[in-house]
């Protein structure tokens, strides 16, 4: 009889659990698309990276690694993207001048607000 109660009882909790830790994660998932504008980064990009790379479970983040040329040294900047239904890849191309808008994170400037300079 014990047993036709605490069953149930502990799948619900268990059940109830995953789905709130899905949601946590829902919402860093999201987050990391979000970089608050610390600093600014000028430069002209010199080599890129692209990658798909899983966040949790079923979620994916795209990243973009920039070599930026600066006018004293070379920078890593990274664009990091949650792979949403509405996804739109955005291109960088070698050669381009950008000023990047974002945080360092080490010896790494993430960013995700950018501008293309005119040439």
């Amino acid at each position: 009889m014990v047993t036709a109660v605490v069953v149930p009882v502990i799948c619900l909790y268990f059940f109830w659990r995953t789905k709130r830790e899905m949601k946590e994660q829902d919402i860093k998932w999201l987050a990391t698309g979000h970089v608050r504008p610390e600093a600014i980064v000028r430069g002209k990009v010199k080599s890129i990276i692209e990658e798909k790379q899983r966040f949790y479970y079923h979620r994916y983040i795209y990243i973009q690694t920039l070599e930026l040329q600066s006018s004293t040294k070379i920078i890593t900047a990274k664009k990091i993207t949650p792979l949403t239904k509405d996804f739109k890849l955005v291109s960088f191309t070698i050669g381009d001048v950008i000023h990047a808008y974002g945080g360092w994170e080490g010896n790494t400037f993430l960013f995700s607000q950018y501008e293309s300079e005119k040439r």
